[in-house]
This record gives structure tokens, sequence and C-alpha cells, in this order.
């Protein structure tokens, strides 16, 4: 495959070669991502139907989670559909649908960053700080706290996108990714793109320590002060309402830490695809299956709207 556009013009669209190198495997990834994309959309979508629908479920350790459901609908719709598109044909993107796609995706992943820590956050109160958790954590600050995390998530990959409009790109049009990351990215411009570079290293270094310090640090003052109570079902109860919270965590920054902070453990482009796709489809999954498997307030929340929308249908 040629992979040099004629003279050093100025290119207009990219290609985004996906899994360019398996193409026998092309109809067996999209039957599967396809389905994959569609249990998110459903599992997340469920969830937040079970928190508004249900009254018991109006708090906001589920006030959290609905938002954080419907980040996980954004953020896997900004990557899967391009990535679909690449199994049965070229999947060509202009330049500024690129950086759009860029743009939207690295803020939503910005946003989960904010999102998971403010969620340790309000479990750190509500266990140890269980009389005036009601207080502290109020509808207006839970909202104040909600719109903060998305307005900074943008407002941060917005600099750096602004910074990558700056540079030109010519020469090759193919993007060995099957999105438009910053590396693949960065590496086709033919103008000097030291400066969005470093600060792209610098945000992601603060959007991803911080975040994850705040997390370590909730979860240390958490286990200090279930350890105090004594052992029993009030105790299994505190460690369970932030296992499920625990596991997104773990998925999503491992993943992300490994492929961002530490770049020499990705050996091959190959593998740098295997890590994307773990925190681009597969942590999407874990959130609808661990909070509704592992969750009994909203198990039971959405068995009773099916049981609802049976009867419902029964009686007319």
């Amino acid at each position: 495959m040629e992979r040099i556009s004629p003279g050093n013009e100025t290119i207009a669209e990219f290609v985004l070669l996906g899994f360019y190198d398996v193409p026998e495997l092309h109809p067996l990834f999209f039957i599967v991502f396809t389905a994959v994309y569609a249990f998110i959309i459903l599992g997340n979508m469920l969830i937040i139907v079970a928190v508004v629908s249900s009254q018991r479920l109006h708090t906001p350790m589920y006030f959290f989670l609905a938002n954080l459901s419907f980040l996980e609908i954004l953020y896997t719709s900004t990557v899967v559909p391009k990535m679909l598109q690449g199994f049965l044909q070229e999947a060509a993107i202009s330049v500024a649908g690129c950086l759009l796609q860029f743009f939207t995706f690295g803020s939503l992943a910005t946003v989960e960053c904010f999102l998971l820590a403010v969620m340790a956050y309000d479990r750190y109160l509500a266990i140890c700080y269980p009389l005036r958790y009601p207080l502290l954590m109020g509808p207006r600050w839970c909202l104040g706290l909600v719109v903060t995390t998305w307005l900074s998530g943008f407002m941060v990959d917005g600099l750096v996108v602004a910074l990558m409009a700056q540079l030109r790109f010519c020469g090759s049009k193919y993007i060995d990714h099957f999105y438009c990351d910053f590396m693949p990215l960065v590496g086709l411009a033919c103008s000097d793109p030291r400066v969005a570079q470093m600060t792209t290293f610098i945000l992601s270094v603060i959007c991803l320590t911080v975040p994850f310090g705040l997390i370590l640090t909730s979860y240390a003052q958490i286990v200090v002060a279930v350890l105090r109570i004594p052992a029993g079902a009030t105790r299994r109860k505190a460690f369970s309402t932030c296992s499920s919270h625990l596991t997104v965590v773990s998925t999503f920054y491992g993943t992300l830490m490994i492929l961002y902070t530490a770049p020499s453990a990705v050996h091959s482009q190959v593998l740098s695809k295997v890590f994307a796709l773990l925190y681009t489809v597969v942590t999407p999954i874990f959130n609808p299956m661990i909070y509704t498997l592992r969750n009994k307030e909203v198990h039971q929340a959405l068995r009773r709207l099916l049981c609802t929308k049976q009867t419902e249908t029964l009686d007319s």
C-alpha cells in the first residue's frame, strides 16, 4: 500500500488504517465489535433509566453513576462507528473531522478521570462522615461537581487541539490506528510539533496523576475508617459499595498509564491498539456489567421497571 502523497502538499483528509494487517478477520471483528457496541449503549442506557425512574436511586452516588454511563455512551460512540467502518471499507476522515474526534475523545477521557475522582470522594464522605454526608454532598454541591468536571475536561483538551490546529500535515495521509490518537497524528505533522507535544505531556500527567492521587487518598481514608468498624455486615457493606468503583478505576487508569506515561512498555503499534481497545471498548462494558450485576439496588430498580412495563403491556 502506497502511503506517501505526491509532493509535499498539505493533505485534506486522513485514512485510518485500523487493523489493516489482518483483513481476513475484518468480518469477524465487525460482528464482534458491533455486538459489543450495542451492549455498551443498551447497558449504560439501562443504568440511566434505572437511576432516573427509581426514587430510591436519587442519591449522589447514583447521580454520578448516571453521568458516568452517559459519558461512556458518548466516549464509545466517538470512536467505535469509524472503527466499524474501517472493517468494511476505507475509513477516510477529514483533517478537521480528525481533530474533532481527537478533541471529543480526549475531552471525555479527561472528564472520566475527574468523574472517577469525584465518585471516590463521594464514597469517602459517605463512609467517613455518614451523619454529615447529606449536608456535605447536597444537590447543589453534586451538580456543581459534575458541571465543573465536564467543563474542565473540555477546556483542558481544547487547549491541546488549539495547538494541534496550528500544525500543517503533509506527506503521508495514513494513520496507523483505528481512531485519531495524539501520537500517530502528531507523527504526520510537517511543522514543529514540540509545543503541542510538551503541552499535551504536561496536561496528561496532571490530569492522570492528580485525580488518581485523590482516588488513592480517598480510599486510604476509607480503608482506615472501615477497619475501625467491627467485622460484620456493616464492614462488608462498606467495602461492597466501593468494590465496583475500584474495578472500573483499576481498568481505566491501568491501561491509560501504561499507554501514555510508560510508552516504553508498549513495544509495537499492534500492542498499542490492543491497549487502546481496553479503555475505548472494554472499560465501557465493565461499567454496566459491574453496576448491574454486582449492585443490588440497581438490579432491583431494573427488575421493578421491567415488571412495571410488563404489567402495563398486559393491561393494555
